[in-house]
């Protein structure tokens, strides 16, 4: 297969960030402020769209000519000229693992990635059907091994999004992956993390939620969940004989159709105690996995974030601090440039999509 781009990239250039979502399409434009130590960045455009419900099913792309018109609009009406963009890829038709292998040379490494990708497919599929890329976290010559992040991608999948953006008159040079974008956004906006600090990024998407765990700083797993905010416009339709957007409305705390969020509420918890149950067997695994005995802190991301009462639920189930993560934190938001409202409103959702405008073409 012939790919104008791998899953992380290639020369130094900034990039627009495009979200593609099961619901909505995201695009973020910053400026890179300082130099050095001192480098910062400033928003220069942001804005979002919404996807009809049947464009992009279980982050399959159904309607490329629906995704790639949409595409086309959010530039436009950001008045957005450029058109190499970042892009994102997530899902069960992605994997991502950290491997320890003993320290060898890149050609070496080349071909060890290839023998334990292999290990990474379901039965019956094989590395052919797979874009694969992999890149070194660290090197510990005093241990002798060094640490490496293996990404695989279904091929199909992977040219679903790069046709798509193609269509819609863009250049992708970067195909990141959510988990990464929302990392990128953490770490930009961190703040004196704790140096042991254990930290868990959830960005609850409409059909996925990315999972990364931080520990002293540093990502060490990653975890995509089929679980995604639809649920509770799902239940709430079930329950209450809501239409689609009432229900959107409603789970965010807002008055629709007649019913208050009050009236609903029930419901709407039941689906976050649902996903509080499916994070919380997530992180025990994660923390016997790494002999990890504790979590300080849950920073949600995403759409799924503004479930009226999520917080609240999580905190009380996983007993520690869970905040929305401000992707927006140190970042310079400039009134002439770009309207505060549609910051705020846009808010924690716009995570991966600040990720993704953070990308170079050429950074690993």
């Amino acid at each position: 297969m012939r790919r104008p781009v791998g899953l992380f990239g290639s020369k130094t250039k900034s990039l627009v960030g495009l979200d593609i979502g099961s619901s909505s399409v995201k695009v973020c434009e910053l400026q890179q402020v300082g130099k050095g130590g001192s480098t910062r960045y400033r928003l220069q455009k942001l804005g979002q769209i919404p996807l009809a419900a049947d464009a992009i099913v279980d982050g399959d792309i159904m309607d490329s000519n629906a995704v790639a018109s949409a595409i086309r609009q959010i530039l436009a009406e950001q008045k957005i000229k450029a058109k190499d963009v970042a892009i994102s890829v997530s899902g069960q038709q992605v994997m991502v693992k950290k491997v320890t292998f003993p320290l060898m040379s890149q050609a070496e490494l080349a071909e060890s990635v290839r023998w334990e990708a292999e290990s990474f497919f379901p039965a019956g599929q094989g590395l052919d059907s797979y874009a694969l890329d992999y890149y070194l976290i660290e090197e510990r010559a005093q241990e002798g091994n060094m640490d490496v992040v293996l990404v695989a991608c279904r091929k199909d999948k992977l040219e679903s999004y790069v046709s798509c953006v193609t269509q819609a008159g863009c250049a992708p040079k970067v195909v990141d992956v959510d988990v990464f974008a929302l990392q990128n956004a953490y770490e930009v906006n961190s703040v004196g993390a704790g140096r042991d600090e254990v930290v868990a990024l959830v960005n609850m998407g409409a059909t996925f939620t990315n999972l990364t765990m931080m520990v002293g700083g540093k990502s060490v797993f990653w975890r995509d969940m089929a679980w995604g905010s639809g649920r509770y416009s799902e239940k709430l339709m079930e329950d209450w004989g809501l239409g689609r957007e009432a229900s959107e409305q409603l789970k965010r705390g807002q008055q629709a159709d007649g019913r208050t969020p009050e009236e609903v509420q029930p419901s709407i918890n039941a689906v976050s105690d649902a996903f509080a149950d499916e994070l919380s067997r997530t992180l025990d695994f994660f923390k016997s996995s790494f002999k990890v005995d504790r979590l300080d802190r849950v920073l949600l991301a995403g759409g799924g974030s503004l479930a009226h009462g999520l917080l609240d639920v999580l905190a009380d189930r996983l007993r520690v601090s869970v905040d929305r993560l401000n992707p927006f934190q140190l970042i310079e938001v400039d009134g002439r440039t770009e309207d505060p409202v549609t910051v705020r409103e846009i808010g924690g959702a716009a995570a991966v999509v600040v990720g993704l405008a953070l990308r170079q073409v050429g950074d690993r």
